[in-house]
């Protein structure tokens, strides 16, 4: 099949599909009039290589691993993606752990600094049941207004 077929059956784009041949992550064989020519094989490969990417994987990530898509396992703990999977859960795991002290910082600094206009809306309802009816002093007695 040419290159608008396999990526079509693969859930890409044209582009996509040479940008991976580029990175190495496929070979395309050529016909003699020098089309691009797959086969289903291919189209599998491409395939696991965007779930990986679509995972969070890298294309270098992937790059690594590459060769080993097609191989039969010797071993069952004998997959490189393994190790590269949980690196790149533990690199997330410091984002996130990262990102949620940022969140905790920044929300925590506009509170202290905007009190009343960062109150979530059952905070601002509250709030305002507080203040009302406000109360005025005329003379010696209180007035609700």
């Amino acid at each position: 099949m040419r290159i608008g077929e396999a990526s079509a059956a693969a859930g890409l784009t044209p582009r996509a599909l040479r940008f991976y041949e580029e990175r190495g992550l496929l070979a395309a064989r050529r016909t003699t009039s020098g089309h691009r020519e797959y086969d289903e094989e291919d189209v599998h490969r491409l395939r696991t290589v965007r779930e990986l990417l679509a995972a969070g994987l890298t294309i270098s990530d992937v790059q690594a691993v590459v060769e080993g898509l097609d191989m039969p396992l010797k071993q069952p703990g004998d997959c490189p993606i393994v190790d590269i999977t949980n690196r790149r859960l533990a690199e997330l795991d410091k984002r996130i752990e990262r990102l949620t002290e940022l969140r905790r910082r920044l929300a925590n600094a506009l509170t202290h600094r905007f009190e009343k206009q960062f109150l979530g809306p059952d905070q601002a309802v509250a709030m305002r049941r507080r203040l009302s009816p406000c109360e005025r002093q005329t003379g010696d007695e209180f007035t609700v207004t």
